[in-house]
């Protein structure tokens, strides 16, 4: 059950698909990824762009409270925000597109080592092995979690910190939840029912950025 399909640029399903490369499509290599990152914004229904945006201020709001108005409190909101629209496109498309999650990793683990270079080496490892945890099930059990799960988990250790393994855990553990309320529902034909795992990790990123961790 579950996981986020990953592919190179990152395309919605074939509902959406259309839409977002017509919008996709400018000449220049950089302009074009800025250009695929707001069309899967853009396809997400109207509804869901409000509840992200709003979601997104409320968070900022929670993050200013919980660490006060300094350069960890901006690190939050951004990675709130892209943790929140992540979810949102997880939920529409069924995957985590590149052009997002990995220009987010790699700014959001720049600023934690401008903002904090000694622990520049926690930031570092903490990304790579949260990526690894979710990927070496991969090589066992292809069908569970995707490729933008495990890009996910990278995003999540670049700025929790040695924190990710209890996000994961949350994460892991609501995905369980979720699965057995499923088997319950449907039976054991809901085995091979499919849903996107990238919002369970993504509120374990968030419980523990607001409630715990650096």
């Amino acid at each position: 059950m579950g996981g986020a399909r990953d592919v190179a640029g990152g395309h919605p399903r074939s509902d959406r698909r259309e839409r977002v490369t017509l919008d996709a499509q400018e000449p220049a290599r950089a302009t074009a990824w800025v250009a695929t990152a707001l069309a899967f914004v853009r396809a997400l229904p109207r509804t869901w762009q409000v509840a992200v945006g709003v979601s997104s201020v409320a968070l900022a709001a929670a993050c200013l409270i919980r660490f006060g108005l300094n350069g960890r409190a901006v690190v939050g909101a951004v990675f709130a925000a892209v943790l929140v629209l992540l979810s949102a496109i997880d939920l529409d498309c069924r995957l985590i597109p590149n052009v997002i999650v990995l220009p987010a990793t790699a700014a959001l683990l720049v600023a934690q080592i401008s903002l904090y270079p000694h622990h520049a080496l926690e930031w570092v490892l903490a990304s790579f092995l949260a990526a690894l945890v979710l990927f070496l099930p991969l090589l066992v059990v292809p069908t569970g979690m995707g490729m933008g799960d495990v890009k996910l988990a990278a995003l999540l250790g670049a700025v929790l910190g040695q924190s990710v393994a209890l996000a994961i855990l949350i994460g892991v553990f609501a995905g369980g939840l979720f699965s057995l309320a499923l088997l319950i529902r449907g039976g054991m034909s809901a085995r091979k029912t499919a849903f996107a795992y990238g919002p369970f990790l993504a509120l374990g990123g968030l419980v523990v950025l607001l409630l715990g961790g650096h």
